[in-house]
C-alpha cells in the first residue's frame, strides 16, 4: 500500500467529508425527512377517527414512526431468509444425532433445535434459554473440540467477517483462512460442513463489514472436502430466490450474492 497513493488520507478536509458523510447516511430523521408529513397526516386523522375511543391512551409521547413499510410485497433479508432455509432442510435430509453450529443466525439455531439436539458457539456469548439447544461462547480460530470431533457443523454468513474486527476480534488478514482451518480440523471424517459466505464476480474486502470471495477461491480453501451441494442466492430476484446445483459462471456474474456450500469431508486414502 503507497503512501503516495494514499495521501489524501492525511487532509483535515477528507476526514471532515467522511464523518459528514457518514452521519447524513447513518441519521434516518435526515433521510427520510420526506416521509415524516404523511405520518403527521396519518396521526392527525387516526386521533379524529379514535375519537370516543378510550381502549388506548393516543398521545405525541409515545410516536414510534414505521415509514419504510408501505410496500406492495412483504420485503425480507434474502441471504438470511434463504441460507437458513437451505440448511435446515439438508438438516431435514441428514437427521444428525446432534448438530454443533459456530456463530451463524440465532433464528436458525432456534429453530432447528426443535427437531435436532443443537449446540451453538458464539464469539459474543448468548444464552437463548431453549431446551434441545447448547449455548457456549467460543473463538473460531480456536475451537474447544479435538480433531475429527463433529459428525454435523455449519459455520454460515461468519468467516467473512473474522480478522476484520468488526465484532471486537483482533484485525488478523489470514483471520478467515484459519478460521477454516479450524473447522476442517474438527469435521469428523464422514461429516458434514454447511458453510455460507458472499460470493461474487472478483474478490475483495468491504471494510470492515465483509469479506466477498469468489466460487473457485472457496473450492480452493476447501480442496480437501467433498462438494456436495452448491446452492446460490442471486443477486436479483427475478433470477431466482435459492438456486440449488447453481453452477460457477452464474456464481461468476454476481456482485454480492451468497453462496451455500454443503461438504463432506471424505475418508483419506491413507486411512482406507
Amino acid at each position: 500500500m503507497s503512501g503516495k497513493r494514499f495521501w489524501f488520507l492525511s487532509s483535515p478536509m477528507y476526514y471532515l467529508r467522511f464523518v459528514l458523510g457518514l452521519i447524513i447516511r447513518r441519521l434516518p430523521f435526515l433521510h427520510d425527512a420526506f416521509l415524516y408529513p404523511r405520518f403527521v397526516r396519518d396521526f392527525r386523522k387516526f386521533k379524529s377517527f379514535s375519537r370516543g375511543e378510550d381502549r388506548f391512551s393516543l398521545d405525541w409521547r409515545d410516536f414510534y414512526p414505521c415509514l419504510k413499510e408501505r410496500t406492495e410485497n412483504t420485503g425480507f433479508d434474502r441471504h438470511y431468509v434463504f441460507h437458513t432455509a437451505w440448511a435446515a432442510r439438508i438438516l431435514a435430509r441428514t437427521n444428525p444425532r446432534c448438530h454443533t453450529d459456530i456463530s451463524s443466525a440465532l433464528d436458525f439455531v432456534s429453530i432447528a433445535s426443535a427437531f435436532i439436539p443443537m449446540r451453538f458457539y458464539e464469539y459474543r456469548p448468548t444464552d437463548l434459554g431453549l431446551d434441545n439447544l447448547e449455548c457456549a461462547q467460543a473463538d473460531l480460530l480456536s475451537l474447544p473440540f479435538g480433531d475429527n470431533a463433529l459428525e454435523s457443523l455449519s459455520c454460515m454468513h461468519v468467516v467473512e467477517h473474522i480478522g476484520l474486527g468488526r465484532y471486537g476480534d483482533t484485525l488478523d488478514p489470514q483471520g478467515d483462512l484459519k478460521a477454516i482451518a479450524e473447522l476442517k480440523r474438527v469435521l469428523a471424517v464422514g461429516g458434514h460442513l454447511l458453510f455460507v459466505v458472499p460470493i461474487g464476480c472478483r474478490p475483495r474486502i468491504m471494510f470492515n463489514a465483509h469479506r466477498i470471495y469468489t466460487y473457485d477461491q472457496i473450492l480452493g480453501y476447501l480442496s480437501d472436502l467433498e462438494l456436495m451441494q452448491f446452492a446460490l442466492i442471486p443477486d436479483s430476484p427475478t433470477i431466482g430466490g435459492l438456486i440449488l446445483n447453481a453452477n460457477k459462471d452464474l456464481a461468476d456474474r454476481q456482485i454480492y450474492g451468497c453462496g451455500c456450500f454443503w461438504f463432506r469431508k471424505q475418508v483419506q486414502k491413507s486411512q482406507v
